[in-house]
Formats: structure tokens, C-alpha cells, sequence
């Protein structure tokens, strides 16, 4: 399978797999950037990928993220469709800090994988009931009790 990129910062490193089984490749930081205690900021990666033809970007935590740098995405996940590949879309990683202290960030330091996910689009069927019985609602399987909020 193969995926089209573009640099659109010349000196940024290409992602890049880092063991022969992993899932996702290493994407790095395209700047240096210095993210506030509690701060919401966007890094540069300096690239622009398309998906290969049904299939899409997920971005995720690398595993050191947190533990190392205090640092999580913003928003969970990363998800990049594959029409988002024109010459101005460049993938930026949405971080927040969730420290007490200010996190340094350096170009080319690895900060999240990418993975190619297959995607299909549904249509829609609009139906008045899809089941008979409701299943109870969340937790309705066991496994926690209801905390009190009195």
C-alpha cells in the first residue's frame, strides 16, 4: 500500500516505522514549540499526507507522551480523511498539557503515530424502531454500581 506526502517544511523527517511489526509510524514535531501549563497549542508536523484510497489517518498518543512529557492529544485522536490533502493542509497535532510546568517541545522530536485505518460510508435507512427491548442503558451489563451525585 502506499500513502502520497509532501514537505511543505524542507527539513522535517519523513514518518517512519520504527520496528518490522509495529502498527503506526512516528510522526515529529515540524518546530520547536513551549506549551503552557494547561495549554492547548497546534505543532507543526511540516507535512501534508493523503490515505491511501479508502482508508484514513488516525493519529494516536505515542506511549511516552504522557508519562514522559506530560503531554496528551487535545481531542483523543487524530483524524485526518483523506480529502484533507490539499497544498494548505497540513496535519498539525493538537497537545495539552496537563502539568504544572512548561513542556519543551523540539523539531523532530517523535510525538504521535499514524496508522491507515480502511473506512466505508454508510447510507442511511430511517426506520421508526430498530428494536422490540431496550437493553437498560449504560453500564446495563454489570460491572459498576451507580455513584450518587446527592
Amino acid at each position: 500500500m502506499k500513502a502520497k506526502i509532501t514537505k511543505i517544511v524542507e527539513d522535517v523527517a519523513l514518518p517512519e516505522y520504527h520496528t518490522s511489526e509495529s502498527a503506526g509510524f512516528d510522526i515529529a514535531a515540524g518546530e520547536d514549540v513551549e506549551i503552557l501549563p494547561s495549554e492547548v497549542k497546534k505543532v507543526r508536523t511540516g507535512l501534508v499526507i493523503e490515505a491511501p484510497l479508502g482508508h484514513f489517518l488516525m493519529l494516536t498518543c505515542r506511549s511516552s507522551l504522557s508519562t514522559k512529557k506530560g503531554l496528551t492529544l487535545a481531542n483523543g485522536v487524530g483524524t485526518i480523511d483523506r480529502d484533507y490533502s490539499g497544498p494548505g493542509d497540513e496535519i498539525h497535532i493538537i497537545l495539552r498539557n496537563f502539568t504544572d510546568q512548561p513542556v519543551v517541545i523540539s523539531k523532530g522530536e517523535r510525538l504521535v503515530q499514524g496508522i491507515f485505518l480502511p473506512v466505508e460510508q454508510v447510507e442511511w435507512e430511517e426506520v421508526s424502531s430498530i428494536r422490540a427491548e431496550s437493553r437498560g442503558g449504560m453500564g446495563s451489563t454489570g460491572g459498576y454500581q451507580e455513584i450518587s451525585n446527592t
